[in-house]
This record gives C-alpha cells, structure tokens and sequence, in this order.
C-alpha cells in the first residue's frame, strides 16, 4: 500500500500527473485548491464586483472549473459575480443529456445561466454543417463557432472574462491533431 507523500498517514489514491507525487484524495483536492487560489492571486485574475463567465457544457472539465471557482469565490471571498454560459452546438443525439446536467449545475450553484446555440447565432447547426460538408473538418467548424459562441455568451451575461476548462490531456490532444495537419 503506498501511502499519501503530504499527510502521510492516509492510502494514496492518485498520482499527480504535475509533480508525481502519490496522494490522498483529501490531500489532492486541498492542494488543488491551493494551486489554483495562488495562480488567482498571483496573476490577480480577478477584481471584487466584476462578472465573470464560465463556458460550462456539463462534462468533467468543465464542471471542475464551476465547482473550484464557485468554492473559493466564497472561501477566499473574490467578490466576483460567476455566471454560466453553455452552446448547443445543434448535434441531434450529442448535447440533450449534457444540457441537462448543466441545468442540474445551475440549480446546485443558483448561478446566472445563459445557453446559446448555433441555429440562433449563425442560422445552421453542426448537423446541417456535417450534411453540406462532410464528415472530414467539420470539428475545425465547431471548434471556432463554440469559442465565438462562449465570447459571445460571456459579453450578453456582462462578463469581462471568460473561464474554460481544460486538462493535460486536450493541450496533448491539440498538439497532436496540429502536428498531424501540418
């Protein structure tokens, strides 16, 4: 049994891809936590009374950011305002059950929610964009309608940012899927 390297009297129960180092699950989230808060100070990413968006879609990523900057928001008192924002992207099968936990999320964090969608912003639907152009390339057209889409959000929500979230796992993917079309 390999035991947490920062308390050291709990099991490990994951390895942290930054560092290395095994961890418990208490000591994981507390330094996460940590983390994060310090690059909030650090950078000084936000001011007291400005709003602040976070592109949500319900997936995990998106639902980490939601929770830590709501929980410091109020443990660390930021005196932002955090407001949702997610994009239906039109796909028939594809967003339904996610938008449903995003409306879950906006009733656990009675957060500000706006949700917008391609049929409405552009006139079409990635499955209308998939049925004139095809399978191949049409990830390049979501990607860059669901970033204008959340900018746009952020900007009808009065938010001056906008908050995403990521892993390791998407930059590595980003790299590899530019390093391929090169």
């Amino acid at each position: 049994m390999v035991i947490c390297l920062n308390c050291r009297s709990e099991k490990a129960a994951v390895r942290r891809p930054k560092t290395g180092d095994a961890v418990c699950r208490s000591c994981f989230l507390n330094l996460f936590e940590t983390e994060v808060h310090r690059t909030i100070i650090a950078y000084n990413l936000f001011e007291p009374g400005e709003t602040v968006a976070i592109g949500v879609s319900g997936g995990k990523d998106s639902s980490v950011v939601l929770h830590v900057l709501d929980l410091l928001n109020q443990r660390y008192q930021y005196g932002v305002n955090l407001v949702m924002v997610a994009i239906d992207e039109g796909i028939v099968g594809y967003r339904d059950h996610s938008l449903e936990a995003v409306h879950d999320q906006q009733r656990k964090y009675k957060l500000p929610l706006k949700i917008l969608s391609y049929d409405e912003l552009f006139g079409w639907t990635m499955d209308k964009v998939v049925a004139l152009t095809g399978k191949k390339g049409n990830c390049t057209y979501c990607g860059v309608f669901r970033r204008q889409s959340l900018e746009k959000g952020a900007v009808v929500m009065g938010a001056s940012k906008l908050v995403t979230g990521h892993n390791a796992d998407d930059a590595a993917e980003t790299v590899s899927v530019k390093l391929v079309i090169l």
